[in-house]
């Protein structure tokens, strides 16, 4: 005798037609899964380690030892002197993109022969990997065949040849010129579409009104573009806190640990000592600063915008 009841997967199946919910669920389901496997279970799991003794060669003796990693890594003369280098490197660089990418930002935002080409200049470097980057400026640096040393002997400048990346006092400045290159175009990028959509009415009643180019910039273009000068700032302090490529491939932390800054040294706790827990609390500490910065930084730039300063 036939059944006329329909069926446990068809009832399923009749549901998931009819409802739009459903639908998006299971649309989302793939992604759902990969975001938790590859971003929530690292983060949790890097958590718990850094409550750990983890050392990828002594894997026989993974243990719970409370603030232990976080002791050892802040009585380490090697995390303070990363997280200074930190502070600098983050401060300096961003300045200076954000300044020389919103100078290049306003070039590019009039019209002229050949700005097209222009263009594809600057924005190409944002197109490369920081690792790569890193490398092309090792050797431009280089105290031997640097096209740098070369062609400051050639116009005098100095007498003798640098080790940029081999003398101490040297090497993070030069790191942080590798990193100011890298990052204008990013400015450049996100500051001329910000320009583009200034009224030009503005900037005619500015000029009605007798007001000189730098009145206009500070007056009605910096007002107008505010929030995306508040938004490229926060995510590119973030990725340049965050982001160690440029000094792995140019100096890898040294010499001597000189270059590292807390992602490097995170990293270097992994790869040549295969430190799990320290390194994972070096992870949770740099989330914390980064926490308390956002946090801070809306917050002045909220009341900035409400004309509380």
């Amino acid at each position: 005798m036939k059944d006329d009841h329909p069926s446990i997967i068809g009832r399923f199946q009749a549901g998931f037609r009819n409802s739009p919910r459903g639908f998006i669920f299971f649309s989302l389901l793939p992604t759902l899964i990969l975001v938790l496997a590859f971003t929530y279970y690292p983060f949790l799991r890097g958590i718990v380690m850094a409550f750990q003794n983890y050392q990828l060669f002594d894997l026989t003796n993974v243990r719970f030892i409370g603030l232990d990693n976080f002791k050892n890594i802040f009585n380490d003369p090697k995390f303070k002197h990363a997280a200074v280098n930190s502070a600098y490197w983050v401060f300096i660089s961003l300045i200076l993109q954000f300044t020389i990418g919103l100078t290049v930002a306003l070039m590019l935002s009039k019209r002229f022969r050949g700005r097209g080409i222009f263009q594809g200049f600057v924005f190409y470097s944002w197109a490369l990997s920081g690792f790569l980057i890193g490398l092309i400026w090792k050797w431009m640096f280089n105290s031997q065949i640097g096209v740098i040393n070369d062609l400051l002997l050639r116009t005098g400048i100095i007498q003798e040849r640098i080790g940029f990346l081999s003398d101490p006092n040297w090497a993070m400045t030069s790191v942080i010129i590798a990193n100011v290159w890298y990052g204008i175009a990013f400015f450049a990028i996100m500051l001329l579409a910000a320009l583009q959509s200034v009224p030009s009415e503005l900037y005619e009643a500015g000029s009605m009104d007798g007001a000189s180019g730098a009145r206009k910039l500070f007056n009605i273009t910096m007002p107008y573009i505010m929030p995306t000068v508040i938004t490229t700032t926060l995510l590119r302090a973030i990725w340049i806190f965050n982001d160690p490529s440029i000094i792995y491939g140019l100096t890898n932390g040294g010499p001597a640990g000189s270059t590292h800054i807390l992602s490097s040294l995170m990293l270097d706790k992994i790869m040549y000592g295969g430190d799990y827990g320290a390194a994972s609390a070096i992870g949770i500490v740099m989330i914390g600063i980064l926490l308390l910065y956002t946090i801070f930084y809306l917050s002045v730039t909220r009341s900035a915008k409400m004309g509380d300063f």
